[in-house]
Parts: structure tokens; sequence; C-alpha cells
């Protein structure tokens, strides 16, 4: 299972840089707005120490990571969802995501123009905010007039249930709220998902900060991190230990690639399980409450049609006991059935006909 982040902002708020750093793929970047036209994509490996760990206890011939999908999309400016910039085209790639990341800016350069002439991190958020609600509005406006059209003279309760939970939608974009922000039951959102709205999915704000901010509590709100795409852009350039001693000099406890990701796991949901052997040490990404049977369909599909039982331990009991074997001999291997609910590091084997 993999998923995707949809990188948005304002023209030079430092987009391309971050992704740049994050994917370390090559993209155009310049002091100009709409740099990025068609959007840039990168897979990236997700970092987990626990997989090195457990491939050298196991002899594993290779690790395989999870990955995350970063998608660079082109600067919105106020407008867009009128047409504005190119704005409509920009929506669509937006549409095409899990999450949301939107960068905002929260440095000073002279260097680098700001559109509005000034930097303003809540204004730029409001701005993009506002762009995405009147996507969603007109999105949303032209299906219920079709719903409505189907009612007349016609009784379906179906079709009653799918204008209430439209127009209490309505209700909140000309309020100016995010979809995401309040509780939706699940078959209000089942009716919502048809849409693919733009505010119903879950929005990471990355600040994109000054190097001197690093390590300051900045008193973000939630869903928030700060980054430096200045000091990610350096560490891209590096070794990995070399990054890693410059991450230490730093006085920060992890890179912006790691903040994010860790971010996003929390805010979508997703925890990670592991198998490892003499062949690999492989992570998998689930939703949290994904039970066995779901997850061995992650590996094959045919893992969940003929699952029969899953051998489970936590992967630090594994390190502790120096193996596979050694922790079942202690009786730290459990067998686990088809409601067994998956836990984030759970080192699995699971046993299919």
């Amino acid at each position: 299972m993999s998923f995707s982040l949809g990188i948005v902002g304002l023209p030079n708020v430092g987009k391309s840089t971050i992704f740049k750093a994050l994917t370390k793929n090559k993209v155009d970047i310049a002091n100009y707005p709409f740099c990025t036209i068609d959007p840039n994509v990168g897979v990236v490996a997700v970092p987990d120490n626990r997989l090195d760990q457990l491939a050298k206890i196991s002899n594993s011939e290779k690790i395989v990571p999870t990955t995350i999908e970063f998608v660079d999309i082109a600067g919105l400016v106020k407008g867009a969802s009128e047409g504005q910039g190119l704005g409509n085209k920009f929506l669509a790639n937006i549409r095409e995501v899990d999450a949301i990341v939107q960068v905002i800016r929260n440095f000073n350069d002279n260097n680098v123009i700001h559109v509005h002439g000034q930097i303003d991190p809540e204004y730029d958020k409001q701005i993009i905010n506002l762009e995405l609600i009147l996507a969603d509005l007109d999105t949303l406006s032209k299906y219920l007039d079709k719903v409505i059209s189907k009612m007349k003279g016609v009784y379906e309760k179906s079709l009653n249930q799918e204008k209430a939970v439209l127009e209490k939608a309505r209700t909140m974009l000309e309020a100016n709220q995010l979809l995401n922000q309040t509780t939706w039951t699940k078959q209000e959102k089942k009716v919502l998902k048809t849409l693919n709205l733009l505010t119903s999915k879950p929005i990471i704000y990355l600040y994109n900060i000054d190097e001197n901010d690093l390590g300051k509590d900045l008193n973000l709100p939630n869903n928030a991190i700060a980054v430096c795409a200045k000091i990610e852009a350096e560490l891209a350039d590096l070794k990995a230990e070399e990054a890693s001693e410059y991450i230490k000099e730093l006085g920060i406890k992890k890179s912006g690639l790691e903040a994010l990701i860790q971010a996003s796991y929390e805010l979508l949901g997703l925890i990670t399980f592991i198998t490892t052997g003499p062949m690999e040490s492989k992570a998998w990404t689930v939703t949290a409450g994904a039970k066995a049977p779901q997850a061995a369909g992650v590996i094959h599909t045919d893992f969940e049609k003929g699952f029969i039982r899953a051998e489970v331990v936590n992967w630090q009991d594994i390190i502790t006991c120096g193996g596979w074997n050694q922790a079942k001999e202690k009786g730290l291997i459990r067998m686990e059935g088809k409601e067994y609910e998956m836990q984030d590091g759970d080192t699995v084997h699971f046993h299919f006909n």
C-alpha cells in the first residue's frame, strides 16, 4: 500500500526546493511564478531503521522499505478556482492525491519575491484554503443540482439521504469551512468520496522557516510542522552518515522528510508491519485497525483469500532475542487469527492455503 502527498502553495514559497530535497529529483527552480507547470512526481523510500536491524539479524540479502509518493503541484494564486494562473489544471492534479501538504512561506529573503509583496503566513494559508473551498463549492453545487433534478416527481430514500449530505457539506463550504474540519459518518463519507472533494482530504501545513528558527517553539497550529527548505536541500546533497551528523549539529531530532512522513502517517492513520527472512526484510503500510487478513492481502491477494493464521512478534523482541527462532523458543511469537488487529512494528509470518 503506497500513498501520495500533493505539495501545494503560492508561488515562491519553497515548494519545489522542498520537493527536490525530499526526493533528490532535479526539478526546475526559478524565481518566478508557474515555473512548475506539469506536476513532478517522486517516489521516496520511507526511513525506517528497524529494517536495518532486522536485516542484520536475519542475514537478509536485501532491504525493501515502504514508499511514499510526493507530487509537486504548481503554485496556486488567488482566483485559481476561477481559472486564474493555471488554476483549473493544478486543482485537478490535487484531486488525485491522498493528502495535501500546503507549504507556507515563513522565511525572509529579499532575493525571492513574494506574490503579495509581504510575508504573511496566515493570509497565504487563507488564500489557498479559500481556493480549495471555492473549487469544491462549484463541484458540489453542480452535483447537487443533478440530484435535485433526479428527485422531481420521484421519491427515493437514497436520493434524499444523498441530498442531505450534500446540503450539509455546502453549508460548511459557504461558511468558509474545510470539509475535513468535522467528523463524517461512514455513509456520509461514502457520498462525499464520489466527488473527490479537495477540502475533504487531510491537510498538513508545512511552514518553510528561516534557518535561525530551527528548534524554536513557533506555536504552530494543529497538523503543522516546521521545515527549513534551505537546510533540507543541503542535507539532500550529503551522504547518510554526514547528514546524520549535520542534523545533530543543528540541534534538531530529525530531518524534514522524517518529520513530514511521521505527520503524514499520523494524519492518514497508517502503520507499518514488517516481514523478515534470509531473502529480504521488507516494510508494508496498512491503515490502522487493519485485520491480519487485510495485511496479508497487501502482500498478495491470494494471502488474504487463503488466510489461515499469522505468527506475530514485535520487531524489538526479535532484536533482543537475536532472531526469529530464538524469540519463538522464548514463547514471544503469538499465533493470531482473522480478527487480530495489526500493530505498528509487528513482524509477521502469514500462513495461508
